[in-house]
């Protein structure tokens, strides 16, 4: 522990670590070191040898920014290079961290603080600060690290960004042996750029007698005073300010300056730095803690309390909080003003009237200047110094609700507005849209307090109608090629152009639409959006929007039935996924159909049938299945397509697996697996709305289980579920866990894999609402509960899921959690509850052909029938095992035929009939040829163990 008036430094040999001068020094000397890679050497330090891993560097040093990894190694090579010949010193352990080696030693130095530094610091007229500056740390450091390298570092961005108190805080805490003055020029309240040079002498003290106050004058006063000029709130004495800037570097050689301004000096030497938001957290929900750690959060909970705000920190007022930050593009100002009214609001009512922010966010510091007293002040500053071509486009703009492209500026601005590429270089300059440069298109958007605000004004010049209307137009063009694009394209280079245009797009939609639209416009787009919304498996949002668009069709046009077959097609299949309407889907494709044969559209002519299919599959008339699958066939015979002929496999496989004929399924899906290799690298979803490798594998998983082959089935779902997450389609990676994963390792009794692919699925269909396998999911985790020994909790999760499900309960894939319903009732004891549950789905399958789990199911009312109690009746279980044999055989179902064989094994067992108990056993055991390690097959060489040495 240090002693007053002295101070800890860090020592070995000739070396000192000093953490207060921030200084690295050899044999007394002080050795230049950077001031971020300063603070690495001294979290190392204070380590006292032992190791430091990377993330907690990063953590540390930069307090909470994310950086790259490199970004770490640039520094530490620095600090071995300040090291030189002593460079070992810092040791690097290969993918864990770094350790400082060499026996350092704290000692004292007698040398107090307070004199050192009243040596360094100059005089100085920065304001102390009147509250803690928040989320700004690394940003105060990287100004530093810019002041090390360039004369003239400008900070750059929109209004309400922080630019001032960024720069006021890095002068008020220089690094250490900084000795120049530091003096800041208010330049806001100025009305006349000839006023400037006047401001900035004054402020420095400079008194010319008989000389005209000018730059030359100026920096002939200052020499080579060593100075730190902070000229403030540039915008709209940008031209003066540059020219004196440059006149000051280029004769003072020991003057810096730092300017705040919304855009830039461009002149040469100067250094620009964005001033970046705060951080907002992402919009998936985040536990309360992990709101918190984003700074914008931070600013709003600090800037409440302290106005004595009271609502409590739980996860719904955070959610709210995080709302309002993303709304506010974490623009601190903004966040200030919103964190004012929530002394009398909450955060949910502050969130909900934030679409009116002009007139609601109006509450700032009675301190600030004018500008910054109300929100729409901070944007009339703005908007109030563009000339009008500029002020026009702005307007324009404010049409956009997401990112745009300089097409589309061009097409919605119309003729008539000169060179709009140099007003919008122009607008990006002077930080009032923001440009983001990525492969061949750059893209633009406006914040969204920016982009209301110009929404306000076009919609008060009478410009809006217009503006939409061309808005619209232009993404029917944009959109005309992307279902084209999407057969040529991987699906994350088309995402990555059209994705980004979703918000527009609908924004587009509203307007076409409503009173004043264009309805002919709006549908004709959306059937040209088709391919979003499935790329972004948005089911309920393709339904809604192509249900709308069908309604407004006008049977008139000359394209109406291409326009309704389209939209049919899409709303098919956006209705099978939807919990309660699925039988809906099947007259919308039967529509589709009709109007594909009339247009003689082949490719729609698939789609409808394809569809039927799956639509026949889900209400259970496997009956009708092969007529729609065998005229499908017929459609793609001798056709080159290999999309085509392997779904025409894959349907085939598919009607097999469900019709009980596994061993010919399993021809079939081999059939549709060969042609993968005639397929592109990408994901083939257009046209079948999932991607065809994954949802091929998912079938072979479970056609392969049944069949027998465990370790196959296990390598096909282990691989499936990692190339089903980086197809990126949602809808896809739903089947992947829920048909293929999670049924597989359930099935394998691996019931920690089944909760970890239940997980999974659960989380992704909440982060993309596909609401019909998000209830599949919560059922099947009732399931594994159940038989993880939760029987309570998982039978009561199971049965509230069912209900949930309606309808959909009546799905293929919903027959497993029935069935176990069935077993969980029994276990629970109510067996006249199970016996009903396996009876009505004996029932179903019997009446619809649905096959491939009946053995699963008369092994289930076998175990319930064996249950004690008024039910009991073994001759009725024995029978129910038997016709459980019967059905497994006649399918080449091994895996049933294993699980009825431990059942009924187990009955005789209990009967003493050991001789016959084993011969059961080993007759089934025998025909396995893998797959030995899963649960079912090691329980059943157990019984055989103990039966032979019985």
């Amino acid at each position: 522990m240090a002693e007053p008036g002295q101070r800890p430094v860090y020592a070995c040999a000739e070396w000192e670590i000093d953490l207060v001068r921030r200084e690295l020094r050899l044999m007394g000397d002080a050795v230049p070191l950077g001031g971020r890679a300063f603070e690495i050497l001294a979290e190392l330090a204070q380590a006292e040898g032992d190791l430091v891993t990377k993330n907690d560097l990063t953590e540390r040093v930069w307090r909470g920014v994310f950086v790259e990894e490199s970004a770490l190694r640039v520094h530490i090579a620095a600090i071995r290079k300040a090291f030189g010949p002593d460079r070992d010193m810092l040791a690097t352990e290969v993918g864990r961290g770094y350790r400082l080696l060499g026996g350092w030693q704290i000692r004292q130095t007698d040398a107090p603080l307070q004199s050192a530094a009243s040596e360094l610091l100059r005089s100085t007229n920065i304001p102390n600060a009147s509250f803690d500056l928040i989320g700004r740390a690394a940003a105060i450091a990287h100004v530093w690290e810019l002041l090390s390298a360039y004369r003239v570092v400008s900070l750059v961005g929109p209004g309400g960004i922080g630019k001032t108190s960024l720069a006021l805080q890095a002068a008020r805490t220089p690094p250490a042996g900084f000795a120049a003055d530091r003096l800041l020029v208010e330049l806001a309240s100025l009305p006349d750029p000839k006023l400037v040079c006047s401001a900035v002498a004054s402020m420095l003290g400079i008194k010319l007698e008989g000389e005209e106050i000018s730059p030359e004058s100026i920096a002939r006063a200052i020499g080579a005073r060593p100075l730190l000029l902070i000229l403030d709130n540039c915008e709209h004495v940008v031209d003066t300010v540059a020219q004196m800037a440059n006149t000051i570097v280029s004769r003072c050689p020991e003057t810096s300056i730092v300017v705040t301004s919304r855009e830039a000096l461009r002149i040469d030497g100067e250094q620009v730095y964005r001033v970046p938001p705060l951080g907002v957290p992402p919009e998936p929900r985040l536990r309360p803690d992990g709101a918190s750690a984003y700074t914008a959060v931070e600013l709003f909970m600090t800037r409440a309390k302290a106005l004595g705000s009271s609502f409590s920190p739980d996860e719904e007022n955070l959610g709210a909080v995080a709302a309002i930050c993303r709304r506010l593009d974490g623009i601190p100002l903004a966040i200030e003003f919103a964190a004012a009214r929530a002394v009398m609001l909450s955060p949910a009512k502050i969130a909900a009237l934030l679409d009116d922010r002009f007139k609601f966010l109006t509450t700032g510091r009675r301190t600030a200047l004018p500008r910054q007293q109300t929100l729409r002040a901070t944007l009339d500053w703005s908007y109030d110094l563009l000339p009008e071509t500029e002020a026009r486009i702005l307007r324009q703009l404010g049409i956009f609700a997401g990112e745009f492209l300089l097409d589309g500026v061009i097409a919605v601005v119309g003729d008539g507005m000169g060179d709009v590429t140099d007003q919008l270089a122009n607008l990006v300059a002077k930080s009032l849209v923001l440009a983001e440069i990525r492969g061949d298109h750059p893209s633009y958007r406006l914040l969204d307090t920016t982009r209301a605000y110009a929404l306000e004004k076009l919609r008060a010049r009478g410009e809006f109608p217009d503006a939409a209307r061309r808005q619209a137009r232009y993404y029917c063009g944009l959109f005309a090629n992307a279902e084209a694009d999407s057969e040529v394209k991987p699906q994350s280079e088309w995402l990555a152009f059209y994705g980004r245009h979703i918000d527009n797009v609908r924004s587009s939609l509203d307007w076409a639409f409503a009173p004043g639209g264009d309805a002919r416009i709006g549908v004709a787009l959306t059937a040209a959006a088709v391919p979003l919304w499935v790329q972004l498996s948005l089911l309920a949002e393709c339904r809604e929007r192509t249900e709308l668009a069908l309604s407004n069709l006008d049977e008139s046009a000359a394209n109406a039935p291409r326009l309704r077959m389209q939209l049919s097609a899409a709303r098919g299949w956006s209705l099978m996924y939807c919990v309660g309407r699925a039988r809906e889907a099947g007259p919308a494709w039967a529509v589709t159909l009709q109007l594909a044969e009339q247009l003689g559209d082949r490719d729609y002519l698939l789609r409808s049938l394809w569809g039927l299919c799956i639509d026949q599959f889900n209400n259970g008339e496997f009956r009708q299945v092969p007529g729609f699958v065998d005229r499908f066939t017929d459609v793609v015979a001798g056709s080159s397509n290999s999309v085509d002929r392997m779904m025409a496999e894959r349907l085939l496989a598919t009607k097999l697996h469900y019709l009980g004929d596994q061993w010919l399924a399993h021809r079939h899906i081999d059939r549709a697996l060969s042609h993968l290799a005639d397929l592109t690298a990408k994901p083939q979803v257009t046209r079948f709305r999932f991607d065809l490798r994954a949802s091929a594998y998912c079938f072979q998983a479970r056609i392969l289980w049944l069949l027998g082959f465990a370790d196959q089935a296990l390598s096909v779902v282990e691989r499936n579920v990692e190339e089903g997450r980086a197809s990126g389609h949602a809808l896809t990676f739903c089947s992947v866990l829920g048909q293929g994963a999670c049924f597989v390792a359930f099935l394998a009794g691996d019931l920690a894999a089944a909760e970890r692919y239940c997980t999974m699925l659960i989380e992704h269909t909440e982060r993309h609402p596909i609401r019909l396998w998000n209830v599949w999911a919560r059922a099947f985790r009732g399931v594994v509960m159940a038989r993880g020994g939760d029987l309570a909790t998982g039978l009561s999760l199971l049965r509230k899921a069912l209900a949930l499900a309606g309808e959909a309960r009546f799905l293929p894939r919903f027959l497993l959690p029935l069935g176990e319903l069935a077993g969980c009732l029994g276990e629970a004891g109510e067996v006249s509850q199970g016996l009903a549950t396996v009876d009505e789905a004996l029932a179903r399958c019997e009446a619809r052909d649905e096959l491939w789990y009946a053995a699963e199911l008369w092994r289930i009312k076998g175990e319930l029938l064996l249950h004690p109690g008024e039910y009991r009746s073994v001759a009725g279980a024995e029978q129910a095992f038997e016709k459980a044999f019967e059905v497994a055989r006649g399918q080449g179902a091994l895996f049933w035929e294993l699980r009825t064989a431990i059942s009924l094994a187990r009955l005789w067992t209990s009967q003493s009939r050991p001789a016959d108990a084993r011969q059961v056993l080993d007759s089934v055991y025998g025909k396995f040829t893998e797959g030995f390690e899963i649960a079912d097959l090691k329980r059943a060489r157990a019984m055989m163990a103990k039966l032979s040495s019985s």
